[in-house]
């Protein structure tokens, strides 16, 4: 089937949808939400043993966890037809779908990114094409097989989703030409193609957040957190913890937390540099151990650790360009360095992004003041920061106010049109009917007298 083909039938599906109401248009969201939730384990396995990525048990929790936390997100908004009404304002705001949708998903989310994009889109009334990543094309399609059975049960034609069966940059480059928008969750290269497409695009940058230990925290539950942010998913998440900066009078104590939690340490400088060697080639990361399990990475470095270690530390002398280590690791490894005073800590995270990577993406802190968190807060150049939170909470849970999503952008900092989640509200256009307002317009003379 050509591309064009693919265009075709989904915009007769959605053509087929424009009247369904909106309880019509949730229950084709829930319904897809479900079907994924039930195959949970079954794709969690395929995923893994089709890309090599990731942990078996995490896999699960992604594929139970996000079809939750988006049905829950989505279920009360408004999509259909009028979606507000401003009686001070005189604007009614109408919703209208964008259409065909290309999404462009990775390998490490085989499963919860076509999920996440179909929930999305389908809340607006539009339809998506998705071009899995070519080492996922198998689970990927599984995925979107499951959606269309659920939505063809409920009466709605199953190409509101569909994926190609010949995955090409060629045909992934004609996609996306050829649809009315585009979300690419991948690569910097697979981004900038979107992005040069002539078609609107929503992409998102690398990640590869900073943390900063504060000194009134509890070393105890950030060493748990940081174990959940580096660990989940062997660390293939974007938005899960690379860098964590600690007071440097309580290193003996973090570390004994970090090794109270299974955490593996390295801090002679001839081992951490080893891992650099083996994790990195020419400064990019090594394929071969992206997403493997610590005890893998470990022995490629030269080391035998215990086989059940889910995450691994490895004390550097310098942030920045000045150790390859910094970059984005992929893997369930996180780099510790410290610090001497907060400001110091701060100023070390915002050089890191801006050297190494991640910049506008993610950013942690670990802290009780306030006044720490707002100074943080107000110089990271990123869209998210957690406080007291792992990282990869940046995706949305029920646990903080962030829009559940599959795709985080980063702003201009990394070449974004958006500066937060992308969710339904950027999947559909709004018409805003502006009714005349009885009021007394202020005189200029008045607006500029001194």
């Amino acid at each position: 089937m050509t591309i064009q083909e693919y265009v075709e039938r989904g915009r007769a599906a959605v053509d087929a949808i424009k009247d369904y109401t909106q309880e019509q248009v949730d229950k084709l969201c829930y319904e897809g939400a479900k079907i994924i939730y039930q195959h949970a384990a079954e794709l969690a396995r395929e995923a893994v043993d089709e890309t090599r990525l990731g942990f078996y048990e995490d896999k699960i929790c992604k594929n139970t966890d996000t079809p939750a936390a988006f049905w829950a997100y989505l279920r009360d908004k408004k999509s259909v037809g009028i979606i507000s009404e401003d009686k001070e304002t005189g604007i009614i705001e109408v919703a209208h779908p964008v259409g065909v949708i290309a999404c462009v998903t990775p390998a490490t989310n085989p499963n919860v990114t076509p999920l996440g994009n179909f929930m999305d889109a389908i809340k607006g009334k539009n339809a998506i094409i998705v071009s899995p990543a070519p080492r996922a094309a198998k689970s990927t399609t599984h995925t979107i097989n499951l959606i269309r059975e659920a939505i063809t049960k409920c009466g709605a034609p199953a190409d509101l989703v569909q994926v190609l069966d010949e995955v090409t940059i060629e045909n992934s480059q004609a996609l996306m030409e050829a649809c009315d928008l585009i979300i690419a969750t991948g690569g910097s290269g697979m981004v900038k193609a979107a992005y040069s497409s002539g078609t609107p695009a929503y992409g998102v940058g690398p990640g590869n957040p900073p943390v900063v230990l504060d000194r009134d925290y509890d070393l105890e539950a950030a060493a748990k957190m940081t174990v959940v942010a580096v660990g989940s998913d062997n660390g293939i998440l974007c938005d899960g913890d690379n860098l964590l900066l600690y007071p440097a009078e309580q290193e003996k104590a973090f570390f004994d937390a970090l090794k109270k939690e299974g955490v593996v340490l390295f801090e002679d400088k001839a081992d951490v540099e080893a891992f650099g060697k083996v994790l990195f080639h020419d400064g990019h990361p090594v394929p071969e151990l992206v997403g493997k399990d610590a005890p893998v990475i470990a022995k490629a470095a030269g080391f035998d650790i215990p086989a059940d270690t889910k995450v691994m530390g490895l004390k550097i002398d310098a942030v920045g360009r000045a150790n390859v280590l910094n970059k984005e690791i992929m893997g369930p490894v996180v780099v510790l360095k410290s610090y001497e005073t907060f400001e110091e800590a701060v100023a070390m995270a915002i050089r890191n992004m801006e050297e190494s990577g991640g910049i506008g993406h993610t950013a942690g802190i670990f802290s009780n003041d306030r006044k720490h968190i707002d100074y943080y807060a107000e110089r990271i150049p990123v869209a998210r920061v957690l406080v007291n939170q792992p990282t990869p909470d940046a995706w949305g849970p029920s646990t903080n106010g962030l829009s559940p999503a599959v795709s985080e952008s980063c702003g201009t900092w990394g070449n974004n049109i958006l500066c937060e989640n992308v969710d339904y509200k950027h999947l559909i256009n709004i018409s805003k009917v502006a009714l005349p307002l009885d009021v007394e317009v202020p005189a200029a003379e008045e607006l500029f007298k001194d």
